[in-house]
Order: C-alpha cells, then structure tokens, then sequence
C-alpha cells in the first residue's frame, strides 16, 4: 500500500509541473530515439545481409581465388595465386566423397537486347544444371537450364525478374528470343524476385549452361569458382577439409605454406562483415548516447529543483512520520515514470525513423525485441542513474531544517 501511495504522490507532482516534466521528457525522447533509430538500423541492414546469405544454405561452401581481405598487403599477396582450374572439377568429384553437389561457375558482364529494349552490363553467369541444387535460388516461371542443355551447348537463359520486366514487361518471356553480347538465346526461365539491397537490384542477371558461357565468354580464369555442397551441416568441415586437400595436391602448395585459395561459407562471410564494421557500429552507437547523456543530466538538474523547491514538504512528510527510504523511494519513482515514458516514445520514433533511413536502400526492418529491452533498459537505467542522487539528497534533508526553509 505505501508503495502505491508513493507512485500517487510522484505522479500527481509530475501531473502538477507538467510543463517541466514535459521539457525533461522531450530530453530523454531526443536520446532515446537517437540511439533507438541506430540500433533499428544496423540490425535491419544486418539481417537483410543474413537472409542474403541465407541463399547459399547451412552446408553450402565456396571455394575461389580470392578470399576475403581487410589489407592491402593481404590482397597483393592473393594476387600471385594461380587461378583455379576447370581440371580440378574431376579430382573434387573422385575426392571428395562428402559432396553431395559440386557446381562449376562463372561470370560476366554484358549487353542484353530485345527489339528496341536493352540492357547494359548485366551480369550473365554460367553454371552446370545442379547449381539450383547447391543455391535456394526459386523459380517463378518455367526451369533452369537441364545436364542436356549443358552437354548440347544450347543458347538457353535463366533470366531474373529485372530483366524479364525491363525486356519483355507485361509479355510472357518463355520461350521468347534475347540477344545476350550479340548471340542469340531462348529464354527457358524466370527467377522469382528478390529486390534490392543497398539500392542495387539482385534480380539484374542471366544464368545459361557453364558449356554455352565457356563457347561465348572463353575460360573464366580468376571468375571461376566452385560451389559446393555437403552431405550434411555436422560433415560440413569434414567436406571442407577433403576439398582443401585435393586443391592443395593439385596445386602442389607445400605443407607448411597456407593455402592458396579460398574457402568460404555464408557464416564466414557474415562474420568478416560483422568484424570490419563493429568499431564503425560502436562508434555510431557511441556518439548517439551523448544525447542519452545530456537528456539524462537534464532529468538530474530538474530533479535536483524540484527537491529544491519541495523542501519544506519533505520536511512535513518526514515529521509526520515518512521514513528516509519513502523519500528517496517517492522522487526516484518521479525520475523512473518521466524517463519511462519518454523511452517509450523513443522507441516507437526511433523505429519510424530507422525504417525510414533503411528504406531509402531498399532494405525492411522488423522490431525486434533486443532493440525493444535495449530501448526500456537504457530508460529505466536513465532514470536510475540520474535520479539517484537528487532522491538521496530529498531523503537525508534534517526535518527540522527542512520545516523551517523558505
């Protein structure tokens, strides 16, 4: 009961001043949304990433010429590799008996033309009919190219929803004729929409058979890469470790040098991206608590007033009975309400604002309920932190001398 009539008093002073309690709610608002709005963002660019990667599936690997580098110095090195081999496909088949799925792939740039409508640079890969096998690539009309079309060398195209709008806009596309780099292909395919990310549309592309992309296009050299598959996520490092050392023979890199290539999965690409931008997210971070900062010395100089101005209250309660943890209890309860309400109107602005920013790169946000604890601690922490003091200071004022102030 004491407790309830505690919150009563603090609410009714707040409800008594409320034009300050609204100016020291506007602080801890700018403070909360600031930090709220960075939080909402990164981790909706981060999760957009997640799910971007999530195409190359849990036991899904890579191998390529160059890996990942942070370094100058790291990069130069990866150049004096040798590009990988198209030879190597066979031993990888006959030596890795934990592949499901071995995908060769390959990639380009080119013009794209239907009639008067053409497309510039878009990226045409070639890749073996089992890559929809390795890749949560989904159709939306008709098929990928078949083993058949691969062995016959046909000009057929997979093509992403970019294109199919962009070419043939209303019109059915299957089986219709595009100019892929001056050749002529049918298209047998459409990919399902994936939309954009960072502003750059991931539906901008054509798939056609790794032999027709070899007659066109010529060896991949340093494009080549081989996407791989493994019998399962437990015997994931296992298949892992049966390609590092059928590359490492083949390639005659000697026991105690590195590799010289690069194995990657989803899960490591992830964890690079996390590693080069967790100082840049932290400073982000960082500076927008200054705002929660001052928001929250503003709560303590109002607080401080407002005991201030109340002494000669203190004073009466005290001598008809309040006991110091009351006190102390009653204007913390004051400062806890105004930094709770203005957390929650922080958290639903920096939301707002978050989807807003990252909308802009054609990214979506979904509150999450990290961000949503993380925006009610930093409040309720506020209030703590910053109110402490000034409600220590109510609680131990003399009676006698708080009766007599003026």
């Amino acid at each position: 009961m004491i407790t309830v009539s505690l919150i009563r008093i603090a609410l009714s002073a707040l409800w008594a001043n409320r034009l300050r309690s609204g100016l020291t709610l506007l602080g801890v608002i700018i403070g909360v949304t600031s930090v709220m709005t960075i939080i909402s963002a990164l981790e909706g660019m981060m999760g957009t990433i997640e799910e971007d990667l999530a195409v190359l599936g849990p036991t899904t690997f890579i191998v390529q010429r160059f890996g990942m580098t942070t370094s100058e110095a790291e990069f130069l090195e990866m150049l004096k590799r040798k590009p990988l081999s198209l030879n190597a496909l066979d031993l990888l088949e006959k030596g890795c008996d934990l592949c499901e799925e071995i995908c060769p792939r390959s990639g380009d740039q080119a013009s794209i033309k239907r009639g008067p409508n053409t497309m510039r640079r878009v990226y045409v890969g070639g890749s073996t009919a089992n890559m929809l096998d390795i890749v949560d690539m989904e159709v939306a009309q008709g098929r990928f190219h078949s083993r058949e079309d691969d062995t016959y060398r046909r000009r057929v195209a997979f093509i992403g929803d970019l294109v199919r709008e962009e070419l043939f806009g209303p019109t059915d596309p299957l089986g219709k004729a595009i100019r892929i780099g001056g050749q002529k292909y049918t298209v047998c395919g459409v990919a399902k929409k994936r939309g954009s990310m960072f502003g750059e549309s991931q539906d901008d592309f054509i798939f056609v058979p790794f032999s027709t992309h070899l007659k066109q296009f010529g060896q991949p050299g340093n494009r080549l890469r081989f996407m791989i598959k493994a019998i399962s996520v437990e015997r994931l490092e296992d298949a892992q470790d049966q390609v590092r050392m059928v590359l490492r023979s083949r390639r005659h890199v000697p026991f105690d040098k590195p590799d010289d290539f690069a194995i990657m999965t989803a899960d490591s690409i992830l964890d690079f991206l996390n590693s080069i931008t967790r100082a840049f997210r932290l400073a982000l971070v960082g500076i927008s608590s200054i705002s929660l900062v001052v928001g929250g010395i503003v709560v303590m100089n109002i607080m401080m007033v407002s005991v201030t101005e109340r002494t000669r209250e203190i004073g009466i309660r005290k001598a008809i009975g309040a006991r110091q943890k009351h006190i102390m209890l009653q204007f913390l309860f004051e400062a806890l309400f105004t930094t709770l309400s203005g957390g929650l109107v922080g958290i639903a602005l920096g939301y707002v604002i978050a989807e807003s920013l990252v909308g802009m790169i054609d990214m979506q946000i979904s509150p999450s309920a990290f961000a949503i604890l993380s925006g009610l601690a930093i409040s309720i922490g506020v209030g703590v932190i910053f109110g402490l003091y000034p409600a220590m200071k109510a609680a131990r004022l003399d009676p006698i001398k708080a009766l007599s102030y003026e």
